[in-house]
């Protein structure tokens, strides 16, 4: 097999199988895995959540993580704000002519490993080889199905006044790691990606509190953004206490030097879950017990002043409203 992905490998023909055999089905194989033109699965047994997300961060590799672990992470977690356990994914990849071909299997082992630590089976998938230039290095695309129990109900629309707001650990890591790792800034600073898969941490928080109203991944646009969204699809207001929202002192210093805010950086391991004031205690005693979530935190609570905004309590006990996001956020990550 040579020691890059050429364009025979996405022409269909020997090339192609090789590249399907010795790379993807090695690190793929489960018994839902097929061959053919469509997995035959066993549908959820009660309703069923689907999503897809595509994944282009630069670079492909970075302290944490890679676009492979990156990839189901998004995916997976995702599925588990709606409180689905995640099923079946399936991949598609954009190769670059010339790609090296120990990276691309370096992406699939951590796309085996990631998918093996929540319970996923990547199930189907496809391949595509673009010509020098006309991609940079690989972009992937997951769509996964899940499975949610009947009991369990999780939207943006649901938080109510009273709720109390979590993070379940602390912001801003991911894109501070990608940031850095670009090394245009010339600073050093040893942060790694939060990048995990959620489930098991959403399934033992449904278990803690049944009544949880909303789980949101903190993803490109960061708490902030989410907050904002969540505002918007509830009708109420946000009261954030800036003091009690947890963030790593290397990325609070790579935020001064630049001037960024964390709440505005991504996280791709950290959740936002709204829960009514009676089971919040509950649910971040757990949390701190539980992998992924050690420093979970109480951040603020929901209101019914000012429907669609959040406001923001500071250091120095005056408050503020949070800047609405918009125009390119920074770092781009994807």
């Amino acid at each position: 097999m040579t020691e890059t992905v050429t364009l025979a490998h996405g022409a269909g023909g020997k090339q192609t199988s090789e590249l399907i055999d010795k790379v993807f089905k090695e690190y793929f194989a489960n018994p839902d895995l097929t061959g053919d033109d469509a997995a035959v699965l066993t549908p959820p047994k009660g309703k069923m959540a689907m999503t897809t997300d595509g994944f282009i961060v630069s670079p492909r590799f970075f302290p944490g993580g890679n676009i492979g672990k990156l990839s189901i992470c998004g995916t997976v977690n995702d599925l588990a704000c709606m409180g689905a356990r995640p099923l079946y994914l399936t991949c598609s990849f954009v190769i670059e002519e010339g790609f090296p071909m120990e990276e691309l299997r370096q992406i699939a082992q951590a796309m085996k490993d990631t998918a093996a630590e929540c319970g996923v089976r990547i199930v189907a998938g496809d391949t595509k080889v673009a010509g020098r230039g006309q991609v940079d290095g690989v972009f992937i695309t997951t769509t996964g199905v899940g499975e949610i129990p009947e009991e369990v109900q999780t939207s943006g629309t649901m938080a109510r006044p009273g709720d109390v707001i979590l993070v379940t650990r602390d912001i801003g890591r991911h894109g501070c790691t990608v940031l850095l790792s670009r090394d245009s800034y010339g600073i050093e600073a040893e942060v790694t990606s939060d990048c995990a898969p959620l489930w098991h941490l959403v399934e033992t928080a449904l278990e803690a509190a049944p009544h949880l109203h909303v789980i949101r991944d903190a993803t490109r646009g960061g708490v902030g953004t989410v907050l904002y969204e969540i505002a918007g699809q509830s009708g109420v207001g946000i009261e954030l206490d800036s003091t009690a929202v947890p963030v790593d002192p290397a990325v609070r210093g790579v935020c001064g030097l630049l001037g960024l805010e964390p709440l505005y950086l991504a996280c791709e391991g950290t959740l936002v879950m709204i829960v009514p004031q009676e089971e919040s205690d509950a649910l971040l005693d757990v949390l701190r017990h539980t992998k992924y979530a050690e420093n979970a935190a109480r951040i603020g609570t929901v209101t019914e002043a000012y429907p669609g905004r959040v406001v923001m309590t500071t250091e120095l006990g005056s408050r503020t409203m949070l800047p609405q996001p918009g125009n390119e956020l920074l770092p781009r990550i994807c």
